[in-house]
């Protein structure tokens, strides 16, 4: 019997130990399973495909961003943008200058350029990256911005590209316009090169560095001013009240914080990268230079049908890509029809009886100058204020319109600013009453290209804020968003203003914004698809088209 016994015990504990392994197998199971699922690939706006896990995301840990109070909702959001933004370059240890992509012995092909295509088909071309010594690149990285062109027609649109981290890349167009349609691809950075822009963006958000003018009386000093400082030494904190921004300045030695009497950009840290660094970095060779087809670079697109291009257009959604092109050199939304302000009686008809606020860097300050050339009757108000800063303004009396121009508050690049003129975009919106008279306009962007994530993500968590609740109390203000653009790009403009930052900030502004009832003037495509050369400050063709776009939302077309 105690024989029966001791089996019968024996038994039970092997299967309760059974149970306990297939327990941890299934919790493990469960797991990988969670993380599977919260693991995503994501294609940016500018059509960069970028894969990433939502766990476990490192929060930069410059000036206690990390510990910033967020409700869970906030917190959800920020987790998915960083994970959205990161950008995959395998750790392949350091690389030397030769086995780096190099964009004359690189090439690409397109997929069935002996197709039949028509206008709305859409055109793929792999892309395939390799060193300087013509091998084979293994891993993804690089950084390319694709176009399509027709040069007679004054003709083009930007492309998406997906990376498949092996050294080939395929980019999609959609063809737009019919007759002969050109593909130019080009390499902005090498895989490399984003390696060492990562680091800086991580490792020296202080690159460059602002200063203010303490004066009181016949005494007056300067000292270094950032969104946060090194150190033991004495600080003045000028962190906004109502916003949370931070803002701080060495205090000087003999002066009060209350003495401040402007804000201006320091300079930027020279001696950032090594040698090898700086090789990943070098105009006419690695930045923003052309990949050359293995085979024909263009293909022949004939007209759809009228019912077929009556369809096109209804199909269009919320999430057309791309958003527009330009033909005849003219920007074609995707998404509305557009205006053409030619005459300048035909913007003051759109802005009678209208306060336009423009908000942010220079831009949209570009705005603000265009439409006081343009428009003999806005006379520009003399406010005394330092060119290329602002405030400006300007008035219409006979039509009774006022356009007014204020910069960003702090980190802002510009050459001196008043301390009493540094306001945040977000406490200036809750000063304005709104209403169908009131037109606003925000573009930020460029001055954040140095800084964490983190930052950007924060000072735009506070104007939708202000946006939501201006719009609340007067549904029928229109708010309209301008984007980010690409621009001219040399070995030291890219470790602090390269397109590769812009677009993450691009990408960010556009998902922040996504559904808050705002319009958006996509100027990333218009600068990416036009043919004239990439500039911080678009040449006049674009900013015209820019401001077509813009006014479109504030007088649309009757239907």
């Amino acid at each position: 019997m105690w024989t029966n016994f001791f089996k019968l015990r024996l038994f039970c504990c092997l299967l309760a130990v059974l149970m306990v392994v297939v327990l941890v197998i299934n919790v493990t199971q469960v797991e990988y399973l969670d993380r599977e699922a919260v693991s995503a690939t994501f294609i940016d706006s500018s059509g960069q495909f970028v894969s990433s896990q939502v766990t476990g995301i490192s929060r930069n840990p410059y000036c206690g961003y990390e510990h910033q109070t967020l409700s869970s909702q906030e917190r959800v959001e920020e987790d998915s943008l960083l994970a959205a933004l990161q950008w995959q370059v395998p750790d392949v240890g350091p690389v030397p200058f030769v086995k780096s992509t190099d964009p004359s012995s690189s090439y690409f092909v397109i997929l069935n350029s002996a197709a039949f295509f028509k206008v709305g088909s859409q055109l793929e071309v792999l892309v395939h990256v390799q060193d300087f010594q013509r091998k084979p690149k293994k891993y993804g990285g690089d950084y390319l911005q694709a176009r399509i062109h027709s040069s007679k027609l004054q003709a083009g649109a930007v492309g998406r590209v997906v990376d498949y981290q092996n050294g080939f890349y395929k980019v999609f167009f959609t063809l737009l316009w019919p007759g002969k349609v050109k593909v130019s691809v080009s390499l902005v950075h090498p895989s490399e090169g984003i390696r060492v822009l990562q680091h800086l963006q991580e490792e020296k958000p202080d690159r460059v560095y602002f200063k203010s003018l303490f004066r009181s009386g016949r005494i007056s000093e300067t000292t270094e001013c950032n969104v946060c400082l090194p150190g033991s030494l004495p600080l003045c904190n000028f962190t906004d009240l109502y916003t949370g921004e931070p803002w701080f300045c060495f205090k000087p030695k003999k002066l009060p914080c209350s003495s401040r009497i402007n804000h201006f950009k320091g300079g930027y840290l020279k001696g950032l990268l090594t040698a090898a660094e700086s090789a990943f970095f070098q105009s006419g060779i690695n930045i923003k230079m052309p990949i050359n087809s293995s085979g024909p670079d263009w293909v022949t697109v004939i007209p759809r049908r009228l019912k077929e291009t009556n369809n096109l257009e209804l199909s269009q959604g919320s999430g057309t890509f791309p958003s527009g092109y330009y033909y005849k050199d003219q920007w074609r939304p995707r998404k509305f029809k557009m205006r053409h302000f030619n005459d300048p009686d035909n913007i003051t008809e759109c802005l009678q009886r209208k306060v336009v606020h423009l908000f942010g860097d220079s831009t949209i300050r570009q705005w603000f100058e265009y439409l006081t050339t343009f428009v003999p009757d806005l006379v520009e108000f003399n406010l005394g204020s330092p060119k290329n800063v602002g405030p400006f303004l300007a008035v219409d009396q006979k039509h009774n319109i006022l356009l007014k121009y204020r910069c960003h508050g702090p980190p802002i690049r510009f050459t001196t600013v008043f301390s009493s003129e540094l306001h945040y975009v977000a406490n200036e919106l809750n000063g304005i009453v709104g209403g169908k008279n009131t037109v606003v306009a925000i573009g930020i962007w460029s001055h954040f290209s140095t800084f964490p994530l983190e930052v950007y993500i924060r000072r735009l968590r506070n104007i939708r804020r202000a946006v939501v609740q201006l719009l609340d109390r007067s549904p029928k203000t229109v708010v309209v968003i301008r984007t980010a653009n690409v621009q001219e790009l040399g070995p030291e403009v890219s470790l602090f203003n390269s397109d590769w930052y812009n677009f993450q900030l691009d990408t960010i502004l556009r998902r922040m914004f996504s559904g808050v009832g705002v319009y958006l003037v996509d100027a990333w495509e218009m600068t990416l698809a036009h043919h004239l050369p990439h500039k911080l400050h678009p040449d006049e063709v674009i900013v015209k088209n820019q401001l077509d776009v813009f006014l479109s939302f504030v007088c649309p077309l009757e239907t």
